[in-house]
């Protein structure tokens, strides 16, 4: 028949050996794509894991980073990556079902068909050695018989040979030795045909059954070979399947690394931490040589020593040192609305910044009030926190200032809608009282309008911070160069202080300017002026609205730009505002 197998008997336990390792081997293979299957699934949420770590948290500042392209590109980089582990885990589901399940279920049959194929090899056999037992009995029976025929034809002819044995005797032996003779010649035809069936069988057995038994092991060992390859190859295509998409998701990732713009990133932090503040001006050269008067005499430098101390504690408690002097804040603006409006004054020269008019009466207003002043020197100094933004640079603070009122804007529309809905809801309880009592709105319409105006005047507090910005910004300026300068005088002071008598340099006039209207300095900083007053002016407007003005060698402040007429000299250096 052509097949490899040896079809002796002695074989059948080799046969049986190897078709038990067959199914072991593959047990054993499908334990091994088990545990890749278990790889792939502990992989792929370890990638989620991974992933899922690095998104950036709700209401947190990694979603303000996002405005960067680096990091939506590292985005863009961690959802390609949940999506390159779901492919792992396709691939784990891939070769649970397609190979895993296939193979258990192949196994018990590979076990149930090898149990019948040896359980009938065994039958076979067993039945052969049934059959030459049956054949050796019915053997060794025709030989007893026909032994037995021989001893009991010798004893009739050796009765018939007796003349002294009666006859009766020799017919008794006659008959008994054509029995066994009968006897012998039924197990000779019985040996014989049980020889022929065992040779039948036996041919039977070795060139029919047990070659069909063989043929059927061998048909089902090429069968689990097979099977172990198709399984091999199906491991192999469930990750080729995989890899267009995750092809894809590697193109995503560089796609998203290509979309990083350096520049842009550069610009919007520039843009984020752009403070505002102006840059520091020159710093003037103080000669301390001029304010030493010397007189020829000791004695009279001595002499007059002590009234020179007694006329300067008095002239600075008059006001003239004020920009040396110890203060945290700049000159608050002053309250306007004593003053007349421009309107109000017949035949008066109008204000050259008349915008700026209404922010002086808003700053009276808030001025003012006591509750207000303490907001507005918690914003300058930072005392309330960082409610207000105020520990921010003036650029950062005025976005921080638009973002919140735009949250607020939209807090207060969300409101809104919730009341009209509560006014609808109770005209339709009105009209058809079924539907409800309309009383039972009531509540929660004035709930709901109180928060509207709680969130009105948190939105009103922030507006009124985002005006003071810049007033806020140049103030602080102004505020660090006068501390500045108080700290160089205050040290020369000391130093010379026992043997000289220092006189203050005084900033020369850069032009003259008239006052359009009265104003009250009640500020510390400020100086009144009465309308139509002439004044010089020493420094001019930098931005925030206030221009320094002397009246006399002893008396100069700040008045508001939109109050007075100004008139530079020609010749005069003006400061340089910086935006």
């Amino acid at each position: 028949m052509g097949l490899c197998w040896s079809y002796t008997e002695d074989q059948f336990e080799n046969l049986e050996k190897h078709t038990q390792w067959g199914i072991e081997f593959v047990e054993k293979y499908t334990k091994f794509v088990k545990e890749r299957s278990e790889i792939e699934l502990s992989y792929a949420k370890q990638i989620r894991n991974l992933s899922k770590k690095y998104q950036p948290k709700k209401n947190s500042k990694e979603e303000e980073e996002n405005k960067y392209s680096s990091c939506r590109a590292f985005l863009l980089t961690l959802n390609e990556l949940n999506d390159y582990a779901g492919q792992h885990e396709v691939i784990a589901e891939n070769l649970t079902s397609q190979i895993i399940a296939d193979l258990t279920r192949y196994i018990q049959e590979l076990k149930t068909e090898r149990k019948s194929h040896f359980h009938d090899g065994r039958k076979a056999q067993q039945h052969i050695e049934n059959s030459w037992k049956q054949l050796e009995s019915s053997k060794r029976r025709f030989e007893r018989d026909c032994k037995e025929a021989d001893r009991a034809q010798q004893y009739f002819e050796k009765m018939d040979a007796d003349i002294n044995v009666t006859k009766a005797d020799v017919e008794k032996a006659r008959q008994q030795a054509q029995m066994r003779h009968q006897m012998a010649a039924d197990s000779k035809n019985e040996y014989s045909a049980y020889l022929q069936k065992f040779n039948q069988e036996q041919n039977e057995h070795y060139y029919t059954h047990i070659p069909q038994i063989f043929q059927r092991i061998q048909e089902m060992e090429e069968r689990r070979i097979e099977k172990v390859g198709q399984c091999m190859r199906t491991f192999a295509e469930v990750d080729r399947q995989v890899l267009p998409i995750v092809g894809k998701c590697l193109d995503g990732m560089t796609k998203a690394a290509e979309s990083i713009e350096p520049k842009s990133d550069s610009k919007q932090v520039v843009e984020a931490y752009k403070s505002g503040f102006e840059p520091p001006g020159d710093v003037e050269f103080e000669d301390y040589g001029q304010a030493m008067k010397r007189t020829a005499s000791e004695s009279s430098l001595s002499n007059s020593r002590g009234d020179a101390k007694v006329e300067k504690s008095g002239n600075k408690s008059k006001g003239k040192l004020w920009p040396f002097m110890k203060k945290n804040k700049p000159p608050p603006p002053p309250p306007a609305s004593a003053s007349p409006s421009p309107s109000a004054i017949p035949n008066g020269p109008q204000s050259p910044k008349q915008h700026k008019e209404h922010l002086s009466l808003r700053l009276n207003d808030f001025m003012t009030s006591k509750p207000k002043m303490h907001c507005f020197r918690s914003l300058k100094r930072g005392g309330s926190g960082s409610e207000d933004f105020s520990h921010l640079p003036p650029e950062q603070r005025r976005k921080k200032l638009q973002a919140k009122i735009d949250d607020l804007s939209k807090d207060i529309e969300k409101e809104m809608d919730k009341k009209d809905a509560l006014v609808k809801m109770k005209d339709v309880y009105v009209k058809n009282p079924n539907l409800g009592d309309p009383n039972s709105v009531d509540q929660r319409l004035a709930e709901t309008t109180q928060s509207i105006e709680k969130l009105q005047l948190e939105a009103q507090k922030f507006e009124v911070c985002l005006m003071f910005r810049g007033f806020l910004s140049s103030v602080d300026n102004r505020c660090k160069r006068i501390q500045s300068a108080e700290t160089q005088v205050k040290a020369s002071t000391t130093e010379f202080d026992d043997e000289f008598d220092v006189e203050e340099e005084t900033m020369p006039a850069i032009g003259t300017c008239k006052a359009l209207y009265p104003f009250e300095g009640r500020n510390e900083g400020t100086i009144s002026v009465m309308e139509g007053e002439l004044l010089y002016v020493i420094e001019e407007d930098k931005g925030d609205g206030w221009t320094r003005v002397r009246r006399n060698e002893e008396e100069e402040g700040y008045v508001p730009t939109s109050y007075v007429e100004v008139f530079l000299d020609t010749n005069g250096k003006g400061a340089m505002t910086y935006i």
